[in-house]
C-alpha cells in the first residue's frame, strides 16, 4: 500500500520526476532535490559536521568574519530571500548584522517542511527579524518574495553552501539568469562556490568512514519506498563516490550489487537494473575563484566582492544585478 505524508500535488510530481529521471537513455538518474526528505536533511546536517567535510565549516567562517562588510556593502531598506535555507545556522551572521540598522523580513524558501521548521527555530528569536517560510521550489518561492516586496525594498537572495555546484555548468548559468530575471536591478546575491582542491580531499568529504554521506544517499531509495510504494531493497546497492576530472565534479551514485527488478507503483514503473548498474543522484562541481566573476558577467550580475577561505578553498561571491 502506499502512504505518503507529503500532499498529493507533491507525490504527483515526485513520481513523474522518477520516471522520467529512470527512463532516460543510457545513464539512470535521480533528481537530487529529493534527498531532502525529513530523514536526507537530518543526515545532511550530520554530514556538515563530520570532519573530513570542510565545506560548510568553510561556508560559516567567510560568514561570521565577512557578514558585517557584506551587509554594509547593500542599500537600505533590504529583505533577505535564501534559496534551500536548511536549519539556517549561518544565515544568522547575515542577519544579526542586518538587524544592528533594520528590521528585516527573511523568507527562507525549502520544499522541506522539516528544514523550514528549524529555521524558524534557529533564526526566530533574533531581534528585529521576521522569519517568513516559503514550501516553494527556489523560483516559484523567489517570484513570491520579489512579487510582495514594497517599492523600496531591495533583495539579498543567499545561496550559500554549494548548491549551485549540484548543477551542471550550463544548467547552473541559466538558473542564474532565472535568478536574475526576477530581480531589480541593484538586488544582490551571495553565492557560495567551492573551489578546485585535491582529489583525495573531496573524493573523502563523499565517502567519510562513518558512512553518513552512503546512509545520506541511500535514503533516496528509502523514500521512494516509504511515498511511492516503491519496493528497492537497500542492501543490493552500494553508496559509491567519484571524482570525474573532465566536468570537474565529485558524482554521487548507487550502484545495484546484483542483476535485480524494482517495482515503483506510483510512478507506474517497473525498471530492471543489471549487476554494476548505477543510478546517478548528485553532483557537485568544483570551480575557480576566477570563473565565478566571468559566470556573473554572462548571467547579468556584476561580481562585487570575493572571500576566500584558504583552510578548506571556498568562496563567497557578492553578486550585484546589473
Amino acid at each position: 500500500m502506499l502512504t505518503s505524508s507529503l500532499p498529493v500535488r507533491h507525490v504527483s510530481e515526485f513520481a513523474s520526476d522518477v520516471r522520467a529521471s529512470l527512463t532516460k537513455p543510457g545513464q539512470r538518474e535521480l533528481p537530487s532535490k529529493y534527498l531532502y526528505d525529513e530523514v536526507g536533511s537530518a543526515l545532511f546536517e550530520t554530514i556538515c559536521v563530520l570532519p573530513e567535510y570542510g565545506l560548510t565549516r568553510a561556508d560559516a567562517r567567510l560568514l561570521e568574519k565577512h557578514a558585517g562588510e557584506i551587509v554594509g556593502r547593500l542599500p537600505s531598506p533590504i529583505q533577505v530571500a535564501e534559496l534551500g535555507s536548511g536549519s539556517g545556522k549561518k544565515t544568522r551572521w547575515i542577519l544579526e548584522a542586518l538587524s544592528r540598522r533594520q528590521k528585516t523580513y527573511y523568507y527562507p524558501i525549502e520544499i522541506s517542511p522539516s528544514a523550514l521548521a528549524a529555521c524558524a527555530k534557529e533564526l526566530g528569536q533574533i531581534d528585529l527579524v521576521s522569519v517568513v517560510g516559503h514550501e516553494q521550489p527556489y523560483l516559484e518561492g523567489l517570484r513570491s518574495v520579489a512579487e510582495g516586496r514594497g517599492d523600496k525594498d531591495h533583495l539579498l537572495v543567499l545561496f550559500l553552501g554549494s548548491t549551485i555546484g549540484n548543477f551542471d555548468r550550463d544548467a547552473g548559468e541559466e538558473f542564474l539568469r532565472e535568478t536574475r530575471a526576477i530581480l531589480r536591478p541593484g538586488d544582490a546575491l551571495l553565492l557560495g562556490t567551492d573551489l578546485e582542491k585535491s582529489v583525495e580531499l573531496q573524493w573523502l568529504a563523499y565517502n567519510d568512514p562513518a558512512g553518513v554521506t552512503a546512509a545520506f544517499n541511500l535514503n533516496l531509495l528509502a523514500r521512494m519506498n516509504r511515498e511511492l510504494g516503491a519496493d528497492f531493497d537497500l542492501g543490493s546497492f552500494r553508496h559509491e563516490a567519484r571524482w570525474n576530472s573532465v566536468e570537474r565534479r565529485i558524482e554521487m551514485h548507487l550502484r545495484s550489487t546484483c542483476q535485480q527488478t524494482v517495482k515503483i507503483p506510483a510512478a507506474g514503473l517497473r525498471i530492471m537494473l543489471e549487476e554494476d548498474e548505477t543510478i546517478w543522484t548528485e553532483s557537485s562541481h568544483k570551480y575557480k575563484a576566477e570563473e565565478i566573476p566571468e559566470m556573473a558577467a554572462r548571467t547579468g550580475f556584476r561580481c562585487d566582492a570575493q572571500w576566500i577561505d584558504r583552510e578548506w578553498p571556498f568562496a563567497q561571491n557578492l553578486l550585484i544585478a546589473r
